[in-house]
């Protein structure tokens, strides 16, 4: 079996965009709460991990005695916050992650409900949702009828719009395709990434293009008295900005990773930190600005919906300081040297030369080198 999601925009009336609103209230405030009693209990028996995992916590039903407006939102809201705060401390206990924290109401405003007994339904143009009834949807793409509607999570943007995320379950055994067409990628701070046949991939930089429109934006809101008219006017101008970089970047990278993925059988790239990278070197703007992590992601999947494989290679591999023709090592090379130069007598752009050497030691990890 396998999962894909599919995402539309959705415009609910005003007494539905009221009711998302109390909904998303509503789930902040039980994972709060529940996370407030598990710091108790962690408090209490931090010294005995095993104490903490096994104690039973409650579930939302005891805040609906307390609390009886809870039970004017969907239900499966309220379980899934659970079910996230359970996870956030499984990931935390296994040290994938940190203490989880908080939700503010800045925070992303979303929540996921389950299909149960047919609750979930999708019809001309609307989708039928728990306590919401019948949503307007603006539906770009049929979802196939093989696929099972399994849950939706529903979301909304700082700048006011509504979206859903839609996730199906469907019979899918990918048939592992022959390996024959393999590049790697070498990952650049400006161009995205640089392949082993020596070809950019040129990212526009949308966030840097927009720096100077955004830090404009950015200090007349510093100058609107917080909570005005005209403050909520420019936030939402500052919020719609931001909002049409990170859809630009999106487009770019499925776009991109869909190439690639088409073209090749394997790709291979570094198993790189990007937080770290971001934090050491100080390139923190240029490291956000595009995406590697999210391309990655969008890579992964749509090689695997193939068949096909993208293969990581240790972040401490030498790619850089090896030379591809003959194999031998620099003792060091600084970050300013752009073009790679061999005692062989071999020259190549340093950025090319090392996704032909991550190339060569993605073809040893799958065995046809």
């Amino acid at each position: 079996m396998a999962n894909k999601a599919y995402k539309f925009r959705v415009y609910p009336t005003q007494e539905q965009a009221q009711l998302l609103a109390k909904t998303f209230g509503c789930v902040r405030f039980v994972y709060n709460k529940m996370l407030e009693e598990r710091i108790q209990i962690y408090e209490k028996f931090k010294d005995d991990k095993e104490a903490v995992k096994k104690h039973k916590f409650p579930t939302p039903a005891k805040y609906k005695r307390d609390f009886p407006w809870l039970k004017e939102v969907d239900s499966l809201a309220l379980a899934n916050a659970q079910l996230n705060l359970q996870k956030a401390f499984t990931n935390f206990f296994s040290g994938r992650a940190g203490f989880p924290k908080f939700k503010s109401r800045k925070a992303k405003q979303s929540y996921t409900t389950n299909m149960v007994n047919g609750n979930i339904k999708l019809a001309d143009g609307y989708i039928k949702l728990p306590k919401l009834k019948w949503v307007k949807l603006r539906q770009h793409r049929q979802i196939p009828v093989h696929h099972i509607i399994k849950a939706c999570t529903i979301t909304k943007t700082k700048t006011g719009k509504y979206f859903i995320s839609i996730l199906t379950e469907y019979e899918h055994q990918p048939v592992p395709k022959e390996i024959e067409n393999v590049v790697g990628l070498d990952f650049s701070m400006n161009t995205l990434y640089v392949d082993s046949e020596g070809k950019r991939a040129n990212y526009p930089r949308f966030y840097r293009q927009a720096l100077e429109k955004l830090a404009q934006a950015q200090r007349v809101l510093s100058r609107r008295r917080k909570g005005s008219n005209r403050w909520h006017k420019q936030r939402l101008k500052v919020a719609q900005l931001h909002e049409k970089i990170a859809n630009q970047r999106q487009d770019f990278l499925h776009k991109t990773s869909r190439q690639l993925a088409n073209r090749y059988d394997a790709v291979v790239i570094e198993d790189l930190n990007m937080k770290g990278m971001s934090q050491a070197l100080h390139f923190g703007q240029s490291v956000h600005d595009n995406g590697w992590g999210l391309f990655t992601t969008f890579l992964q999947y749509k090689l695997a919906e193939q068949g096909k494989k993208l293969i990581k290679i240790d972040k401490w591999f030498p790619s850089s300081k090896t030379c591809s023709h003959c194999g031998r090592m620099k003792a060091s090379l600084s970050l300013t040297e752009r073009q790679f130069r061999c005692e062989c007598g071999f020259v190549a752009d340093r950025d090319t030369n090392a996704a032909i050497n991550i190339k060569k030691e993605g073809l040893k990890q799958l065995g046809t080198a």
